[in-house]
């Protein structure tokens, strides 16, 4: 059964559960009611487990995780009144007992807010930055403060399973009242106890983190460790979860500068998905807090690796020489983008980055156009991972923002693709590495990609891999493999720094010549049309090995792509940023 029909399967269960066990309270019949209680809890856990996404959804409909557990709580109630008697001491207690689990979720619910509040929702967050001053405390176990204390709804089970178990012993065994009181008063405590004790545990977490909810002394305190490491380059990045790729790639070539330079994020769910650095951090998710954060007035150069509307709260800053390094240089209209010109300067990899801009016509000035190369590029291998068979990798952009059809293959020759490379086996190894957007914004893309998953997965005879997850990195994937296939986009780009033969998908059926001259960094590339009449070519020629006609041109084309190989990239980015700094105003004033 696959997932999706599971989940569905999951959750009319679940619900079909509730009307059961009311009516069964109601009629009454104790079996029946505890049978339908065990079916509640048991799918009520396992559709959180196997779908996570349908159980979220059940909130939307209004029926939440409070909801559902009142519902199973108000059947107990019934259950007792209807066995016991409404005027039976076991009914006042249960009823008693009820009411101060909820005084004490109302308790704990809020003192998990207010503790998500000082440890999850400081105004300034760091990493590689101490601030002893703090004390910032551990959090606490994920079970206790999780989704504000919603995991403990799951202690009613021991009120609601004793009252099951103990009015079918005694509705089916005469003489067994007292015992199925107990037994059901057992269960209450326990509940109750429970759960006073989890208060008081997070009450403790809450007291050392206590400090925290003063905005301003979080704020002067880190301010006075950014002061001391005097940064000269900020690194500045915002953008969706999706989108944190885009910042790690530059983590290693920022920690290589010879200048001081910090990374500053704008979204706080951006900070624990970052790649691992050893350059201070620094998560501002509020304007105003940049803006009172003085230990950057001293910063000479800012670097922004995406064009985002947040952009704006540091380039508004007099005095800050604004740098656009992009996320890698591509024929993708995004390369040239008209906002592009709101920077001081614009830095491309080689002479086709500025070829792009001065064709485009977007107001972004020759004079402020840099080459700088690549640096990121320096660990990619010229040589295949030297298998006896052809090693390709199909790494397909994302679908983009807009219905340009020159963005992805993945919707329209993906599954094919995939299918006619996984044709050739064994004289063919596939390795599947899709853009991280992938399904992102045209669920057409999702549905492409989950069919290759499973032609991957239902493949035999070569060792195919699937690659979703930041490792191993692209990079690595490239250094595995003989040929890319793959669209406009900067993988195309970075792949022609190894040398090695790649093929780039022509999804619109363009002429060969058009297609080159409107995107040059297919220039040194195979071309593969909509219906792919020329992969068993390309996978033929590639296999004889030394048949590779293009070779010459890609060596050409790499250096007017990503530029000169001496003094290497990092050499030149490292001199761009030094005098991107010399030529910077007077300090820069975080002011309003």
């Amino acid at each position: 059964m696959r997932r999706n029909t599971w989940g569905a399967f999951l959750a009319a269960l679940l619900l079909l559960s509730f009307p059961v066990l009311l009516a069964a309270a109601l009629r009454p019949s104790p079996l029946v009611f505890a049978l339908a209680v065990a079916v509640s809890y048991g799918t009520e856990a396992a559709l959180g487990r196997a779908a996570p996404i349908v159980f979220a959804r059940l909130g939307r409909v209004h029926l939440g995780i409070a909801v559902r557990f009142l519902a199973r709580e108000a059947g107990a109630v019934l259950l007792v009144a209807r066995t016991a008697g409404g005027d039976s001491r076991w009914f006042v207690v249960l009823c008693g007992g009820l009411l101060v689990t909820h005084l004490l979720r109302v308790l704990h619910t809020g003192v998990a807010i207010h503790l998500d509040r000082c440890l999850n929702r400081m105004p300034v967050v760091t990493r590689n930055i101490a601030v002893p001053a703090l004390r910032i405390p551990g959090a606490p176990p994920e079970w206790l403060a999780g989704r504000r204390g919603a995991h403990l709804f799951h202690l009613d089970v021991l009120p609601v399973g004793a009252v099951a178990a103990g009015a079918v012993a005694g509705w089916y065994g005469p003489g067994t009242a007292g015992f199925a009181a107990a037994l059901g008063g057992a269960g209450l405590g326990a509940a109750v106890a429970l759960r006073a004790a989890a208060v008081v545990v997070l009450a403790l977490h809450a007291r050392r983190a206590a400090p925290l909810a003063c905005r301003e002394r979080v704020i002067t305190e880190v301010d006075l460790r950014v002061r001391a490491l005097r940064p000269e380059v900020i690194f500045y990045f915002s953008g969706p979860v999706g989108s944190v790729y885009q910042a790690t790639m530059w983590l290693e070539t920022l920690s290589r500068l010879s200048r001081r330079t910090i990374v500053v994020l704008r979204e706080r769910e951006l900070l624990p998905l970052l790649g691992p650095t050893s350059l201070p951090v620094l998560c501002v998710p509020s304007a105003v807090d940049l803006m009172n954060l003085r230990g950057l007035e001293g910063a000479r150069v800012a670097l922004y690796a995406s064009n985002v509307g947040k952009n704006i709260h540091l380039l508004r800053v007099p005095g800050l020489r604004s740098v656009f390094v992009g996320h890698g240089d591509s024929d993708k209209e995004a390369s040239f983008n008209p906002f592009s010109k709101a920077y001081d300067e614009v830095w491309v990899a080689g002479r086709a980055g500025r070829d792009r801009y001065l064709r485009a016509q977007v107001g972004v000035r020759d004079e402020d156009v840099v080459e700088v190369g690549r640096p990121q590029l320096s660990g990619i291998r010229g040589d295949g991972p030297g298998l006896p068979v052809l090693s390709v990798l199909y790494a397909p952009t994302w679908e983009g923002w807009t219905d340009d059809l020159f963005h992805t293959s993945i919707i329209t020759m993906g599954p094919r693709l995939v299918q006619a490379l996984l044709a050739h086996v064994p004289q063919v190894r596939l390795v599947y590495k899709p853009h991280p957007l992938t399904g992102e914004r045209d669920p057409r893309a999702a549905t492409a990609h989950r069919m290759i998953m499973e032609m991957i997965a239902a493949a035999r005879g070569g060792p195919h891999r699937a690659v979703t997850g930041a490792e191993p990195h692209l990079y690595a994937c490239f250094n595995d493999s003989d040929l890319l296939v793959s669209d406009i986009s900067s993988v195309v780009a970075d792949f022609v720094a190894s040398g090695k033969p790649y093929a780039v998908t022509n999804v619109a059926g363009m002429a060969g010549h058009v297609f080159r001259e409107r995107y040059p960094s297919a220039g040194a590339a195979y071309l593969l049309g909509p219906d792919l009449r020329e992969l068993p070519g390309i996978v033929a020629r590639l296999q004889r090995r030394g048949e590779d006609e293009l070779a010459g041109a890609r060596r050409d084309l790499r250096t007017y792509l990503l530029g000169p190989g001496v003094p290497d990239a990092m050499t030149r980015f490292d001199a761009a940023v030094g005098r991107a700094c010399d030529r910077s105003g007077a300090p820069a004033a975080l002011s309003l």
